[in-house]
């Protein structure tokens, strides 16, 4: 299985027993007495101290050990005469993997912007925050299939590329193999994409839930986790072009058992992170304390620990869209217009609108049900009224929507009155229309941005910086 890796060397009882470092320098200190190497290869947020005597290599070797380069360091294992670790490692032999010439190296052993490190995200990762966020959005990804999986939800692979726009927002990459110097056309100047590889026009997907509602109405619970696409030219620290959906979808759930799924769900992974990942967000959250510093009083944030604790300790507050309308109403910032946006019944809520609901009326998590139809998507499930929709979007500090999902309709004339009435063609969806012909059922579902989860559990403030190669317009580099 290979070496030990730096993280179980870290926990070793040290007995002066042999050992073999492989990873990445991060910083080289020479003093009369010893030569200290400070190796990370990633398994941890905590480097490794290994000790070398000067005179004990030729000083071309030692020269060429300097941040970023790549060795092989085998030693002995012994107590540390330092502070702040409690082993290090006795130098015997160095071999260099890899140099890294110290005048065109860019991370060097400084503060670096996160601007400047997107512009270098194929080394981003050797830095302590990305290596952090990393390994944290492994932590969280592998609780999201932990957690279905006992729970008895089945991983369905839903198609990446699509004939269908699910959200019917329009905003989609096309696929296609035509020439585009030699683009085909029909008699009436339009693109003939009967001569495309698929027949008919395709796209990226926008979200696996439509096909996910099919393997739900077989294997009564399914989730898909992957990568889902927008083409939405935005250019906010919230949007991606590429970016991973977790939707899981239910068969004989209704709205309430929705939101007690939703809400045992995200406590649940984020309780994990908690237990699973101390070091790396207690280094969080000592990195969002000393940006604070610079902030006024009333701008710093909720401690890292202390907003995941209370997101998992508190029971959400639920409440109706027409009650959050009618908090918003009366609140002071809508009376004293420092809401940027307009507050009444109909406006699909804003950002600023969510986060007063969470952090200044219920200081809780909140969930919100019953949105007006015009704001919400074809598929939900109409109320008696007629107006509203079996909706549900859970709210987070900081952060306003996390998830969004809703009670599905399951009457195959609704439905069908609802494709009319928002203007899609029905043949595009014959498929999903036809599961409410045939054993239909009610069934609920919803859906969380991973990458959003991954932003309030790390605490950052740019999604671009919780994904290792972010897409977003102008960019693809790496």
């Amino acid at each position: 299985m290979g070496p030990l890796q730096i993280k179980e060397i870290l926990q070793a009882t040290p007995e002066n027993q042999p050992v073999t470092l492989k990873g990445w320098v991060r910083t080289k200190r020479e003093s009369k007495n010893a030569i200290f190497i400070a190796l990370n290869d990633g398994s941890t947020i905590h480097n490794i101290q290994a000790v070398a005597q000067p005179g004990q290599f030729p000083d071309e070797l030692i020269q060429i050990v300097t941040t970023g380069a790549c060795l092989k360091i085998t030693g002995q294992l012994v107590e540390s005469q330092g502070s702040g670790q409690a082993v290090e490692v006795k130098v015997e032999s160095i071999e260099v993997y890899g140099a890294a010439d110290p005048d065109v190296y860019p991370l060097q052993p400084k503060k670096h912007s996160l601007e400047f490190l997107r512009e270098i995200a194929h080394l981003r990762p050797r830095t302590n925050t990305f290596g952090a966020i990393l390994r944290i959005r492994h932590a969280l990804a592998f609780a999201v299939h932990q957690y279905f999986n006992d729970r008895g939800f089945f991983y369905l692979h839903t198609p990446v590329i699509t004939a269908s726009d699910a959200e019917g927002a329009g905003e989609m990459f096309r696929v296609t193999t035509l020439d585009l110097n030699k683009i085909p056309r029909t008699e009436e100047g339009a693109i003939n994409f009967k001569e495309d590889f698929f027949g008919r026009e395709a796209n990226l997907t926008v979200s696996g839930q439509l096909e996910g509602e099919l393997g739900a109405m077989a294997l009564s619970k399914i989730y898909t986790f992957g990568p889902t696409f927008r083409a939405e030219n935005s250019n906010t620290t919230r949007h991606l072009a590429e970016f991973w959906m977790i939707e899981p979808e239910m068969a004989f759930f209704e709205l309430e058992d929705n939101m007690d799924a939703a809400e045992d769900f995200v406590k649940t992974v984020i309780a994990s992170a908690l237990e699973n990942c101390k070091d790396d967000l207690n280094f969080l959250q000592n990195r969002l304390a000393e940006e604070d510093k610079n902030k006024p009083q009333n701008e710093r944030s909720i401690p890292l620990l202390e907003k995941l604790s209370f997101v998992v300790d508190n029971p959400f507050e639920r409440l109706t869209y027409t009650e959050a309308i009618e908090i918003l109403l009366k609140s002071k910032p809508h009376k004293e217009k420092k809401f940027q946006y307009p507050v009444g019944w109909g406006i699909d809520l804003s950002s600023e609108h969510e986060r007063y609901l969470v952090e200044k009326h219920f200081k809780k998590p909140v969930i919100l049900t019953n949105y007006p139809k015009e704001i919400k998507s074809f598929y939900m499930k109409l109320d008696e009224d007629g107006k509203t929709v079996r909706a549900m979007d859970v709210l987070f500090p900081g952060i306003g929507e996390i998830i969004g999902g809703s009670q599905r309709e399951e009457n195959y004339e609704k439905l069908l009155g609802r494709v009319h009435e928002v203007g899609i063609d029905p043949q595009n969806l014959w498929w999903y229309l036809e599961t409410r012909k045939f054993g239909t059922a009610p069934h609920s579902g919803f859906g969380l941005g991973f990458e959003r989860l991954v932003l309030f559990v790390t605490g950052m403030s740019n999604i671009r910086d919780v994904i290792p190669f972010p897409r977003y317009p102008k960019s693809a580099e790496f």
